[in-house]
């Protein structure tokens, strides 16, 4: 009994044509949408919100970023980092509307919402940072609260995480 390879090439030659065009639905089945999706085609930069934030607030603006953060108590909000390092923004959601999973972490995230300022004394500062900490599972360090704050976040109506 003989191999003949010619006769196979073909049956090859398709499977990898038919594994080539799987890839974009597994890629497409990894994304998930949360309320709804965005639909702003231009991306603000983070850093771009922080660098003149009166330019943004009480905009609503698309940005986008990779999730380092959800609240793991009811998922009602997460951080996404900067185009610049160190630097991130809160994307806030209704209670209960929009849920993010914690297993979002380390996913990237496309973010649709209008951009909100507040600013908090410094014991709401304080009691914002203690909340947080508790929310992300981590020890409250008091000494990091300093003085007065002003937060800005993105009060989100939808994303798409990838």
């Amino acid at each position: 009994m003989s191999f003949d390879r010619e006769r196979f090439i073909p049956f090859i030659i398709m499977g990898i044509v038919a594994a080539l065009a799987l890839i974009p639905v597994i890629l497409y089945a990894q994304e998930a949408v949360y309320g709804q999706a965005p639909d702003i085609k231009d991306t603000t930069l983070i850093s771009a919100i922080y660098d003149t934030p009166a330019s943004y607030v009480g905009k609503t603006i698309k940005v986008e970023g990779l999730i380092v953060d959800v609240c793991s108590r009811r998922g009602c909000w997460m951080s996404i980092a900067s185009d610049r390092a160190f630097e991130t923004l809160r994307i806030k959601v209704a209670d209960g509307e929009i849920v993010f999973p914690i297993t979002a972490r380390g996913q990237k995230a496309a973010v649709q919402g209008k951009v909100q300022e507040i600013r908090m004394t410094k014991e709401q500062a304080f009691e914002f940072a203690r909340h947080q900490a508790q929310e992300s599972g981590i020890k409250f360090d008091p000494s990091t609260v300093t003085g007065p704050t002003v937060l800005y976040q993105s009060y989100a109506t939808g994303a798409v995480i990838q």
